[in-house]
């Protein structure tokens, strides 16, 4: 059965070795890895991260964090030079971490998170853009091999990234790069807005796939959206998918007017049952439809 995780960002964030015991919480609640957002330099120490997963019996799947300043497709080379020094950054710290994939939107260019509005660029940029990119994640990818792991290229809704948005882009993407070093994350809420169907889509990028998120329309625990879950987990089985699957749940109880639904929020009471409800929810659903072994 594919291993679940869940994001270290559903309890905190930033999330530190104060927040190590929710490990032991996770692993109860039926979870078999953790994905953690990979640590800048001193955030943690690396050993004593990867012993204390170990000792819950968790694995691990990290994600990046990407910003104009690192960024594969930015109009300064410096930047760029950034983006993949950050890159290999991040195969050093998933090998020490004992992780063997990195995911995220690897190419960078955030958009609303960044204080960025989308705009229309000129064509030549727009191509300059895609060679920027095809250059950085192929450096990157010599990295991964370097370190035994694999980067996941992620992509993000029109309002978190104007570079990729679709998952016909993210395999065109794979194509110009060609590099087993890399591969597709696939996130049902960034897909149910931009991909024209989850479950074409997921056919589409069979061959890339190495991560997949599984999140609601609107991010809350899963099964409490709209998304129709049965057809998509039967997609995974049928395209053969064995990898990680991770939950990212964030929290919508407060529903005054106001409240900024992009922000993450920090847990108001004892979330034990909603994560392990979730869990069991897709894990019977693996089940159901025939998860891989």
């Amino acid at each position: 059965m594919n291993p679940i995780g869940i994001i270290s960002m559903q309890f905190n964030r930033p999330f530190t070795q104060a927040d190590f015991s929710q490990f032991d919480r996770w692993k109860a609640a039926g979870y078999d890895f953790a994905e953690l957002l990979v640590p800048e330099p001193g955030e943690l120490d690396l050993s004593v991260t990867r012993r204390a997963l170990a000792d819950a019996g968790l694995g691990v799947v990290l994600a990046a964090r990407v910003n104009l300043d690192r960024n594969l497709t930015s109009d300064d080379a410096s930047k760029r030079q950034a983006g993949q020094d950050y890159l290999a950054y991040c195969a050093e710290t998933a090998q020490a971490l004992g992780a063997t994939v990195v995911g995220g939107p690897l190419y960078g260019n955030p958009l609303v998170f960044a204080g960025r509005a989308p705009h229309v660029v000129p064509e030549t940029m727009r191509q300059a853009r895609v060679e920027w990119c095809v250059e950085g994640l192929k450096v990157g990818a010599e990295a991964a091999n370097r370190c035994g792991i694999r980067f996941g290229v992620e992509p993000l809704n029109r309002f978190e990234t104007d570079i990729l948005n679709t998952t016909r882009q993210g395999v065109a993407l794979m194509e110009l790069v060609g590099h087993s070093g890399v591969g597709l994350v696939l996130d049902t809420f960034h897909m149910n807005m931009e991909d024209d169907d989850i479950v074409t889509a997921l056919h589409e990028g069979a061959a890339h796939l190495i991560h997949f998120q599984a999140n609601e329309n609107h991010r809350g625990y899963l099964g409490t959206g709209h998304i129709d879950w049965n057809p998509i987990v039967r997609a995974l089985a049928d395209i053969g998918y064995s990898g990680t699957i991770s939950l990212e749940p964030f929290r919508r109880r407060d529903e005054r007017i106001g409240i900024p639904f992009a922000q993450w929020k920090p847990p108001v009471q004892d979330e034990e049952q909603d994560l392990i409800a979730a869990c069991s929810f897709l894990k019977s659903l693996i089940s159901l439809n025939g998860g891989r072994k």
